[in-house]
């Protein structure tokens, strides 16, 4: 099994020897996920903690109403997991699932705890993945309520290029807390006024 990715994405904050590496890997569970499979449902007990090898999946939460609300996207090299579910073992409150075939390893919570006592290290590295989570999801919430619909896309398209081939127009407004029919609206908008700007450019 090739664990030089998530070896990577660990050696950006803590420093492991070979026999740590190989303890660490030893508690990794490797799975498929197929598009459209789910990695975890609401109500089910979240048991483990998913570092992203290749595809794409999503966090979202479903109201009463059966609308779909996204949390979170997670493409390769990414963490994701139900924080809440997985640290208080209560039910989940959101889903996960593949919007491609996507692989994963996982890493059980009482695996996550031995290795907080035997190489604690990683209480460093996961403090900083689980700090730089809230800050993300901050930083989101304030700018849902300062900024506009067509301003929180163009954000969204800076911020995560990687994502605009990947991930649907539906799945973007989603995420974004509008319809997929406002969402056209503003790329419509946002391509006319790039046309002009180009026309523009011509002329000068």
């Amino acid at each position: 099994m090739d664990h030089s990715a998530i070896l990577k994405n660990i050696a950006k904050h803590i420093t492991l020897d070979e026999k740590e590496i190989a303890r660490f890997t030893s508690l990794l569970s490797y799975r498929e996920v197929k598009k459209k499979e789910s990695l975890l449902r609401e109500g089910e007990r979240c048991r483990n903690i998913n570092y992203v090898q290749s595809g794409v999946l999503r966090a979202y939460y479903i109201d009463k109403e059966g609308n779909e609300s996204i949390i979170m996207f997670a493409i390769n090299d990414w963490w994701v997991t139900d924080i809440y579910s997985f640290t208080t073992g209560h039910p989940a409150v959101m889903h996960i699932d593949a919007l491609e075939t996507s692989t994963v390893f996982q890493l059980p919570k009482n695996d996550l705890e031995t290795l907080f006592v035997e190489i604690p290290a990683f209480e460093r590295f996961f403090r900083i993945i689980m700090q730089n989570s809230y800050i993300r999801e901050q930083l989101r919430s304030i700018q849902n309520l300062s900024l506009s619909a067509e301003e929180r896309y163009l954000n969204f398209t800076q911020k995560y290029p990687d994502f605009m081939q990947r991930i649907s127009q539906k799945q973007i407004a989603s995420y974004l807390g509008i319809t997929p029919e406002f969402l056209s609206v503003i790329r419509s908008k946002l391509r006319k006024g790039a046309d002009r700007d180009e026309r523009a450019n011509d002329l000068s």
